[in-house]
């Protein structure tokens, strides 16, 4: 064993330097995760906030003013004037200027005044199927709640009891604020961990045979396995203080507190990182220029932490095959044992199986780099 570490420390050593003299490789594993948490964390908001609407009131009677008002005080919505007519309501909708339009038909307030029944339109624009739904839900909560508050006051006026079957009173765990940031931000963690570490470690042992001293390792002493640690090593330090920078950002950024515990936290990124670091290498095994290595290391990383991972896209709602297909990449368990510790605070058992999934994965692609680097060494 004192061996083994004596022959490791010089690989070691000597892959730090080539890293410390690479400004891109620095750039990769340092500067562009912490750009790429910040960038695509403010973009990836899929929360509904301040969509411009109007309104056509032709009724023009305090009631219609007061329904307008349910919409005018939500945080949600901003009201931007009050239209003229539907020509003007389909202009500002087919420009994108609003995202919805409230059109109140004549005699609404009649039909209130008179227990009846009022119909009100509300054309949303749906050509963003993402927020569409959304507002939708947004508008009827606040058309509900108008609606209850009418209610309410007639059932005051005729002296009759109010009466609620149904006691609603939803509650939700661990993210309250039902806020998309917090739920993107752990997976996006894992998205930018995964691109940056398998690239920047797809480029080490390319870059020995570019520079014509790959042979000198393969005909040294040193084992296929003492190599393929020896390099990994140093990104796997490098990468851990990335990582560390990352959850800070993601703290003093966006808002996002560690709920669980902080070992279960290190062991889950030390876990993927060996994971992410391992496809890495074994990409640089099989590529012979480092134009082929990024561009693989970019192809077997990035759509698979963007699509398969249950970053963006639910997995449960997949088709099966697909969700099969997801188990190929360790990005997908990372995210739900992440998820599991930052947002909900949960104890081990809840992703001691992603654990070993993870565990799995990197014996797997550490034993096929090894081959590939003994099959190398007997060509």
């Amino acid at each position: 064993m004192k061996r083994f570490f004596k022959t490791l420390y010089p690989i070691m050593w000597k892959e730090y330097l080539q890293v410390r003299r690479d400004a891109r490789t620095l750039a990769i594993l340092f500067i562009i995760p912490s750009a790429l948490l910040v960038l695509v964390g403010y973009v990836s908001n899929f929360d509904v906030e301040h969509d411009k609407f109007v309104v056509l009131d032709e009724d023009a009677t305090m009631q219609s003013r007061d329904f307008v008002q349910s919409f005018i005080h939500s945080e949600y919505f901003d009201y931007l004037y009050a239209a003229h007519s539907q020509d003007e309501v389909d202009r500002l909708l087919d420009d994108g200027t609003v995202v919805f339009a409230v059109i109140i038909p004549p005699k609404f307030a009649d039909q209130l005044v008179h227990g009846q029944t009022a119909p009100v339109q509300v054309i949303v624009d749906g050509s963003n199927a993402t927020l569409a739904p959304t507002t939708v839900s947004y508008i009827a909560g606040a058309i509900s709640s108008y609606s209850g508050r009418l209610r309410a006051d007639m059932m005051r006026k005729t002296g009759a009891h109010l009466y609620t079957p149904v006691d609603f009173r939803p509650r939700v765990y661990y993210n309250p604020e039902l806020s998309t940031v917090k739920f993107m931000i752990p997976g996006l963690i894992g998205y930018v961990l995964m691109l940056t570490s398998v690239v920047a470690t797809a480029m080490s042992i390319v870059r020995e045979k570019e520079r014509g001293t790959m042979e000198q390792l393969v005909v040294s002493s040193v084992t296929p396995f003492q190599l393929i640690v020896g390099k990994l090593l140093p990104y796997l330090f490098i990468a851990i203080a990335s990582s560390v920078i990352l959850i800070a950002a993601s703290f003093f950024v966006f808002g996002v507190v560690v709920l669980g515990n902080y070992i279960y936290l290190f062991v889950s990124i030390l876990l993927f990182l060996i994971c992410s670091l391992a496809m890495g290498m074994w990409v640089s095994t099989i590529s012979n220029t480092q134009l082929l290595a990024f561009q693989f290391s970019t192809l077997v990383s990035t759509l698979p932490a963007m699509m398969l991972s249950g970053f963006i896209f639910p997995i449960r709602s997949m088709p099966v095959p697909i969700q099969v297909l997801t188990n190929l990449t360790p990005v997908k368990f990372f995210i739900a044992a992440i998820r599991a510790i930052m947002l909900k605070g949960v104890g081990l058992e809840a992703f001691i199986g992603d654990w070993g999934a993870m565990a799995l994965f990197a014996s797997i692609v550490l034993f096929f780099s090894v081959r590939r680097m003994k099959r190398q060494r007997l060509a």
